[in-house]
């Protein structure tokens, strides 16, 4: 047995893969180079002893010496040739593994092995395998992260909300012109009206039937019409013609109104009112009033241009336009 790098749990020698961690083993397998052992031929070093010097006593002159021959090599008897060791082929089987197999590559694996011995592949669920300090620390990043994207969220939320209330009139009246804008407009005609006030061949319908030659006719500033519409519809502009007539030698033959005040009411009791400037002119005047659930309109002459003895008010023609 041996011991796992990892997480020091005892590992069989011939697996590659800790069962308990999963850690790769083969790079432990290798092993530190022993040292050599001490060779018995080799000289023992010695501690050298001091010795008293004795000095020595004159030696005679040497002789010369002849050198011996060289010896002629004798002969040699050849040796005797050494057998080769046998060698076996015998395959040696490996013990037969039984446990549940790899899920990834099927080898089989012991049942107490958490990790594969050939893949090191996970042999049990997530939630039981032992985790390391990294995948801890990994999973609590993850969650830290969580918990800041929620918070993250949450403020969003929050000053969207803040923001709808604080400017929910300014946004609506924004998003409802674009409307107006992208889908553009159509004719609304009244279904009944009312009015303070009328001159009996030019009553007030006369201001509502889309011929222009006609007019809806008064005798003082201050009278009003009111208007009627089956339907609550999104108001956005109203059409203003006055004068008895187009024609310029006719337009003022009558007084003509030089301020309207325009107030348009919702189904839910909400007025709008609009004062504008009429010009002296035969043209069409248009007037921008935006509101939404528009179930009544209301016209009154504020002043006038050229009442004299003898002439009424006349206010041509009035045409209301409705998202479509």
């Amino acid at each position: 047995m041996r011991s796992c790098s990892t997480c020091g749990a005892q590992v069989a020698r011939g697996e590659d893969f800790c069962p308990t961690c999963g850690a790769y083993l083969g790079w432990d397998k290798g092993s530190e180079p022993e040292p050599p052992a001490p060779d018995p031929s080799a000289p023992t070093a010695r501690i050298p002893v001091p010795q008293t010097p004795v000095p020595a006593a004159p030696e005679p002159p040497a002789e010369p010496v002849a050198e011996p021959e060289p010896a002629q090599p004798a002969a040699v008897q050849p040796a005797k040739p050494v057998a080769p060791r046998p060698e076996t082929n015998t395959p040696v089987e490996a013990p037969a593994v039984e446990g549940p197999p790899c899920g990834a590559c099927g080898t089989p694996n012991p049942p107490e092995r958490r990790f594969c011995i050939r893949c090191a592949a996970p042999l049990v669920p997530d939630s039981e395998a032992p985790q390391s300090n990294r995948a801890r620390r990994r999973r609590r990043r993850i969650d830290r992260g969580k918990v800041w994207r929620r918070l993250v969220v949450l403020a969003v939320l929050i000053i969207l909300v803040i923001g709808g209330v604080l400017l929910y009139p300014t946004g609506r009246e924004i998003v409802e012109d674009v409307l107006d804008k992208t889908f553009g407009a159509a004719p609304i005609g009244p279904v009944s009206s009312s009015a303070s006030g009328e001159m009996p061949d030019h009553p007030r319908g006369k201001a509502v039937d889309g011929l222009r030659d006609v007019y809806w006719g008064t005798e003082r500033p201050g009278e009003w019409a009111e208007f009627n519409f089956d339907h609550p519809f999104r108001l956005v502009g109203v059409l203003v013609s006055t004068g008895p007539s187009r024609r310029d030698e006719e337009f003022r033959s009558q007084a003509r109104p030089s301020r309207l005040e325009i107030t348009a009411t919702s189904s839910d009791g909400r007025t709008r009112t609009e004062t504008v400037e009429v010009p002296d002119s035969p043209a069409t005047h248009e007037v921008r009033i935006k509101t939404s659930d528009v179930i009544k309109v209301r016209v009154r002459i504020e002043t006038v241009t050229g009442l004299t003895e003898g002439k009424h008010i006349a206010l041509g023609e009035l045409e209301f336009f409705g998202r479509k």
